[in-house]
């Protein structure tokens, strides 16, 4: 092996070190930013199941034709 393969390799390595440490910060971020949606999702779900329950009577409301007519 010669000077010039050998730093042909040397340089292909470093530039390979380069990206893997490039990719590596960005899944990094990603992972942070899809955590943090994540714990917003899933605020907004137990707000809306809340909402939901405080909806929803306890009994349910008769519709019209099943309601007695007041003279009963």
């Amino acid at each position: 092996m010669n000077d010039a393969t050998l730093e042909l390799i040397e340089t292909k390595i470093a530039y390979l070190e380069r990206a893997n440490a490039e990719l590596s910060e960005v899944v990094f971020r990603q992972q942070r930013e899809i955590q943090a949606l994540a714990e917003a999702l899933a605020e907004q779900i137990k707000t809306l199941a809340e909402r939901s329950q405080a909806l929803q009577p306890g009994e349910r409301t008769p519709s019209p034709e099943e309601e007695r007519p007041p003279h009963y």
